[in-house]
């Protein structure tokens, strides 16, 4: 459950019209996901499917590998626009695991292949939007302190579902990256 010292806290929104679900185009990337991980709580974004009412779920930051990227690298940015955190690579553990994800949203479905990396932090900091992209805006509503021990328990979905067993990898870099295999996260499923 959410960490009633540590209030959800909100983004802008904006909405879009649905496309059919027979219509809805394929996108395929790659794509590079942090968690980040603080005394025991996860920093976790809140990502909405305007296309679906009341739709939300618990994410880790992250999104697609831009050309010339390799993962680590597109970890960084990614971190640095959907939280406005700066780091270096170098802080990044991993990736501790890969995974295919199939997305079934309103207006598309979104196969990707993901890197996962974790990065310690030693102080919690407040999230800032001033970074995000214009899909980001539309999409994302808000960010919270998780504590990691209860996210089974969470009300809202997480994605992954597997969160707290990510953070544990950091203790077997021997076995990274562990493959996940292949799995949908879905609001609208895809078939």
């Amino acid at each position: 459950m959410s960490d009633p010292t540590v209030p959800t806290q909100p983004f802008r929104r904006r909405t879009f019209t649905p496309v059919a679900p027979a219509e809805r185009p394929r996108k395929h990337r790659c794509a590079a996901r942090v968690v980040i991980v603080c005394a025991e709580t996860v920093l976790l974004l809140a990502d909405t499917d305007p296309g679906i009412p009341n739709s939300r779920w618990w994410m880790t930051p992250g999104g697609g590998i831009d050309p010339g990227e390799n993962a680590a690298e597109a970890a960084v940015r990614e971190v640095l626009e959907e939280t406005g955190l700066q780091i270096g690579a170098e802080q990044l553990l991993g990736p501790v695991a890969v995974r295919e994800v199939i997305h079934g949203f309103s207006d598309q479905i979104l196969t990707q292949r993901e890197d996962f990396f974790v990065l310690h932090l030693e102080n919690r900091f407040d999230p800032t939007q001033d970074g995000l992209t214009e899909d980001e805006q539309i999409t994302l509503d808000g960010w919270s302190w998780l504590p990691l021990a209860s996210l089974s328990a969470e009300p809202i979905p997480v994605w992954p579902h597997n969160l707290f067993q990510l953070a544990e990898l950091v203790s077997q870099p021997l076995i990274w990256p562990l493959d996940l295999g292949v799995i949908e996260e879905s609001t609208l499923p895809v078939e």
